[in-house]
């Protein structure tokens, strides 16, 4: 069992303690296209009171985003995004006590939403689609969280995988992490995802979670996405077991988040809150008795 770092990941006004215990982070899809829950939380309205429910669940923050990036997705304007976020975000602001995170690919969005409210932007393309996020981080100060994805959504999923998926990941983040220092965002501001389900196969899902703490070499606190993804129905067909989709799969979740954070994730990302902060507690249970045993 993979004894993880702790951090300080530095917000705008606070800082979040990682490693001590694993960290929450709540799926909040304003969109009408989400893979698992596109159309549920598209109205504000809707959107705050699964906020406000998330955190008293035990989200220890929430992430907002306006725009699906599910596989063979075309993506939205700006001005889609913004009308879709900002409203929830604004609303939020003093509703709940936790951190607002943006997922979103666009500077324009994150300035926007750090206006709003925000105080952590989640790329999902590490800077490959819009460098000047990093810009909008250091400016205002906002913790950026970059992910790996070997492609785009539309395409992502039938492209050629890569043949070692680990180096391609941390060669993918290695460059995003220069761009960002480059720009002056501050080594504490920064959290690495290997971006589980975007452009790799189900087998290299697997091997990622397996081999988290050769990526945590990297120096930087690790963000693992796993909910309700495609690779955890493939894995469950090829053992003749159905899962279905989406809420179906909360037991292979729950599976995969234990997994990720015993191999040393320090935030999970999840759209069953309740339920995953139990496997949370448990795995840091588990890991603290751990490292009692081993002194």
């Amino acid at each position: 069992m993979f004894h993880r770092r702790q951090f300080q990941l530095r917000l705008p006004a606070r800082a979040l303690a990682l490693g001590e215990r694993t960290l929450v982070m709540g799926v909040l899809n304003v969109t009408p296209d989400s893979f698992s829950d596109g159309g549920l939380f598209l109205k504000a309205d809707a959107a705050v009171a699964q906020a406000v429910a998330m955190e008293r669940a035990g989200a220890d923050i929430i992430d907002v985003g306006g725009e699906s990036t599910r596989p063979g997705s075309l993506g939205v304007s700006a001005a889609t995004e913004l009308a879709r976020i900002v409203p929830v975000i604004a609303r939020l602001r003093g509703k709940i006590r936790i951190p607002i995170s943006v997922d979103t690919s666009k500077s324009q969005v994150a300035e926007a939403a750090a206006e709003a409210g925000a105080e952590i932007v989640n790329d999902v393309t590490a800077l490959r689609n819009d460098p000047r996020i990093a810009q909008v981080a250091r400016r205002r100060k906002l913790a950026l969280v970059l992910m790996h994805m070997r492609g785009k959504p539309r395409t992502m999923q039938r492209s050629p995988f890569a043949r070692d998926v680990l180096r391609d990941v941390a060669k993918g983040l290695r460059h995003a992490v220069e761009l960002a220092r480059r720009a002056g965002v501050a080594k504490s501001q920064i959290v690495l995802d290997p971006g589980i389900g975007f452009g790799k196969s189900y087998q290299q899902n697997c091997e990622l979670l397996a081999r988290l703490p050769e990526l945590a070499r990297s120096g930087y606190p690790l963000l693992v996405g796993t909910s309700r993804k495609s690779f955890i129905g493939k894995v469950l067909e090829k053992s003749k077991l159905c899962a279905g989709s989406g809420a179906e799969r909360i037991w292979g979740t729950a599976a995969t988040v234990a997994a990720s954070i015993l191999q040393g994730a320090h935030i999970v990302r999840v759209h069953d809150v309740a339920e995953m902060a139990q496997v949370a507690r448990i795995c840091d249970a588990v890991a603290s008795a751990g490292r009692v045993r081993g002194r």
